[in-house]
């Protein structure tokens, strides 16, 4: 099953951005796809995560699953965050094994997001 990883490219990370610049959330999401995106899952930019005060901000979602938004995130998170969203693909319910977690989404977890019901 595909996941989604959901990359804010609109967080400024609570800095300003000079005109021409690109916020720091663009270039986290430039970072994620500038290489294979790990297998199961897709990355995808969006404008905003309401996260702003946390600095860059991703989220994890998937059908069926649990889904995950992560914060305060930075370019040296590239290779926790490509592995943490590895392993949520490959799990059954969107939760991964504490331990099994990279350390920045065992604590930089700003939300869990129960699975969304099938409509009746």
């Amino acid at each position: 099953m595909t996941a989604t990883l959901y990359v804010c490219t609109t967080c400024k990370a609570g800095e300003p951005v000079l005109e021409g610049d690109l916020p720091p959330g663009a270039k986290l999401h430039a970072a994620l796809t500038a290489g294979a995106a790990p297998e199961g899952v897709r990355i995808v930019g969006v404008e905003c995560l309401s996260a702003c005060n946390t600095g860059c901000a991703v989220s994890l979602a998937k059908v069926g699953a649990w889904s995950y938004v992560y914060g305060r995130l930075s370019l040296d998170d590239v290779p926790a965050i490509l592995d943490g969203a590895a392993k949520y693909a490959v799990s059954a319910d969107g939760i991964v094994p504490w331990r099994d977690r990279p350390t920045v989404f065992r604590k930089q977890s700003i939300a869990r997001i129960p699975p969304l019901e099938a409509m009746k």
